[in-house]
C-alpha cells in the first residue's frame, strides 16, 4: 500500500460526518485557517414515523407513473435552443425531433418488496440538508438480486429472484453502519461497512464482510491501529472483477503523519479476505466523490472529487493526486461540490472500446488558478460559474488522461439538481438522471427548494441527446445494476420528497422498497 508524504494540514472536528471546508493560505497556516468543519449528520439514524412520507406499495410488476412533483401526470419535456448538449452551464439544449419518439421506453416498472424492519430513508448531510439514505443493488452471475440497507439492528441484505420479489428471508449484518458498497455472489454477498472499533477517537472502522449461504465467511477490518486509520464515514465504493475486490472510502488519521486529518483508501481483497498489496494508505483530501470501476487485470480506476486541488480527478494509482489527470476543477468545500458519489451523484461507465463516461452534479468554474498563498504548489482556488448545480458529464479516452470541457444537460440558474447518476443504457448509450428543485435558495453550498420530479434522458457516448427529458416517479437512491439483458434496476423508498427544508431529529421510516427496472 502506498503510504503518501503527508500532503495537508486539515484538522479534526467533529467525529461523525464527513463535511469538509477547503484548505485556505499555506501550508504553514493550515492547521489554523484550512481546517475541516463538520456538520453532525445521521448517518445512524433512528426510526422515526413510517407514515410521515411513506405510501403504500402494493402489488407485483407495475408501470411507475410519470409526475411533476407530488402530482402523478403523464410529462415529458424538452429543453430548447440547440440540438446537441452544450460546454457551458448557461446553455439550453433542444431536444432532436427524431429523439422525442424514443421517450416512451424511459418508463420504469416495478415490483414492491416488504421489509423486515423500519428503513430510515432519509440521511442529513451538510447543514442537516436532506438527503436519500444510501440502498445498494447489486446482481449475482446468475441473474438474482441482492439489496443492502440499514436498519437499527444492522444492514440487512434482502435476496431477490431476477423479476425483482422477494426470494428469502434477510441476513442482517449486525454491527454494521453503513452501506458503503455490496457485490452479489451467487451463493452470498460482500458488504463494505462500518464496524465498531477500538481507537484514540472512538469511531468505527471499514470492514468487507462476506456471507456464504446465510453464514458469514470473513470479516476483514481495512482500519485500525496498525494502520492509524478510522472511517467514521465510508462515502464508499466496493467492487469485484472475479477474483478480488477493490475497496475505496474515506480514512481518517488516528495516529502517524496523518493525524486528526481526513484522505481516502484505495484496499484489495482477496476472494477469502486476505489483505492484498497495491491501492494506498493515503490519497485525496477530504475526498467528496468517490467512484471506483473494476478492471479485468491491474488496478482499478477510481475518480475523487478533492477539496485541496479543487476538482474532480483520475486516480488510478496514485495515492496523492498530484500529478493526476484533471476532469474538472470545481469549487470543493463541503456541500458545494459535486459529491458524494456513491450516495448523491455520479457513477463511472466503461464503454465495450475503453472509454470511460461520469456524470455529476457542478457548479463549473468561472476562474480556477492555483493557490498562491499554498507553498506547496498542489493548492488550487475556484470561483464557480454558478450557484446552483447543474448536471454534467465528462467524457475520458482512457483512465490516464483527463476529458474535454464537461457536457451540460441543464442550464436554469434557479433550480438545483441533484442525485446524479449514469449507467449504460443498452449496446451504445447512456442514461443520466437527476432530483431537480425549482425556486432554489442556496447558503454555504446547500440548496433548499420544491422538488419537480426525477428527470431521466438518453445520450450517446459522444453527449448528443437521444431523448428529451423524462420526468418519472420512480427515485434513483443508491447503486443501480445492470442485467445481462441491459436491463437497469435499483431500489427505492416509495415516498413523496421534499426538499424544502433542512432535516432535524430522526429520519422518517419506510416498511417497504421499490424494486425498479428499466429495460432498454
Amino acid at each position: 500500500m502506498t503510504n503518501a508524504r503527508r500532503t495537508t494540514s486539515h484538522r479534526r472536528r467533529d467525529p461523525r460526518r464527513i463535511a469538509r471546508k477547503p484548505l485556505a493560505g499555506s501550508l504553514a497556516v493550515a492547521a489554523l485557517l484550512g481546517g475541516a468543519w463538520y456538520a453532525t449528520a445521521a448517518t445512524d439514524s433512528g426510526d422515526g414515523d413510517s407514515s410521515s412520507g411513506s405510501s403504500t406499495a402494493a402489488g407485483a410488476s407495475t408501470s411507475a407513473s410519470e409526475s411533476t412533483g407530488t402530482t402523478a401526470t403523464a410529462t415529458t419535456t424538452a429543453s430548447s435552443a440547440k440540438t446537441t448538449p452544450t460546454t457551458t452551464p448557461k446553455a439550453v439544449v433542444k431536444t432532436p425531433a427524431a429523439a422525442k419518439a424514443v421517450t416512451g421506453t424511459l418508463s420504469p416498472t416495478n415490483t414492491a418488496v416488504t421489509l423486515a424492519a423500519k428503513f430510515p430513508y432519509l440521511t442529513a448531510g451538510y447543514n442537516n440538508t436532506r438527503q436519500w439514505t444510501r440502498t445498494s443493488t447489486a446482481v449475482a452471475p446468475n441473474g438474482t438480486l441482492r439489496v443492502a440497507w440499514p436498519a437499527a439492528d444492522g444492514v440487512h441484505v434482502t435476496p431477490l429472484t431476477a423479476a425483482g420479489t422477494r426470494s428469502g428471508a434477510d441476513t442482517v449484518v449486525k454491527g454494521a453502519k453503513e452501506v458503503g458498497g455490496l457485490v452479489a455472489h451467487n451463493d452470498g454477498f460482500a458488504l463494505l461497512t462500518r464496524v465498531a472499533d477500538t481507537n484514540k477517537w472512538k469511531e468505527t472502522a471499514a470492514a468487507i464482510i462476506r456471507y456464504t449461504n446465510g453464514k458469514q465467511t470473513f470479516r476483514t477490518k481495512l482500519t485500525g491501529t496498525a494502520s492509524n486509520d478510522t472511517s467514521p464515514g465510508l462515502d464508499g465504493q466496493l467492487t469485484w472483477n472475479g477474483s478480488k475486490y477493490g475497496a475505496y472510502f474515506v480514512v481518517h488519521g488516528a495516529g502517524g503523519f496523518a493525524d486528526g486529518h481526513f484522505g481516502d483508501k484505495l484496499a484489495y481483497i482477496s476472494a477469502k479476505g486476505a489483505k492484498l498489496s497495491g491501492g494506498w494508505s493515503w490519497g485525496c483530501s477530504h475526498n467528496e466523490g468517490i467512484a471506483l470501476h473494476a478492471e479485468t487485470t491491474g488496478a482499478f480506476t477510481s475518480l475523487c472529487f478533492d477539496d485541496w486541488r479543487s476538482g474532480l480527478f483520475v486516480s488510478t494509482g496514485i495515492g496523492a493526486p498530484d500529478v493526476a489527470p484533471v476532469v474538472q476543477r470545481e469549487q470543493c468545500w463541503a456541500g458545494y461540490c459535486g459529491g458524494t458519489f456513491p450516495g448523491r451523484t455520479g457513477d463511472l461507465v466503461k464503454s465495450a472500446s475503453g472509454r470511460y463516461a461520469t456524470a455529476f452534479a457542478s457548479r463549473g468554474a468561472a476562474s480556477a488558478k492555483k493557490n498562491s498563498a499554498d507553498s506547496s504548489g498542489r493548492g488550487w482556488t475556484v470561483t464557480p460559474k454558478t450557484s446552483t448545480h447543474q448536471v454534467a458529464v465528462a467524457f475520458m479516452a482512457n483512465r490516464n488522461s483527463g476529458p474535454g470541457k464537461a457536457i451540460y444537460l441543464t442550464s436554469a440558474a434557479g433550480t438545483e439538481n441533484v442525485n446524479v447518476h449514469v449507467a449504460p443504457y443498452g449496446k451504445d448509450r447512456l442514461l443520466v438522471s437527476w432530483e431537480s428543485l425549482k425556486g432554489a435558495k442556496c447558503a454555504a453550498g446547500t440548496c433548499t427548494g420544491t422538488f419537480t420530479g426525477t428527470h431521466l434522458r438518453l445520450i450517446d457516448w459522444n453527449g448528443k441527446f437521444q431523448s428529451a427529458d423524462k420526468v418519472v416517479s420512480a427515485r434513483i437512491t443508491g447503486d443501480i445494476a445492470v442485467l445481462k439483458n441491459g436491463s437497469l434496476t435499483w431500489a427505492y423508498a416509495p415516498v413523496t420528497p421534499t426538499y424544502a427544508s433542512p432535516l432535524n431529529g430522526a429520519s422518517p421510516t419506510a416498511t417497504r422498497l421499490r424494486i425498479a427496472r428499466l429495460t432498454p
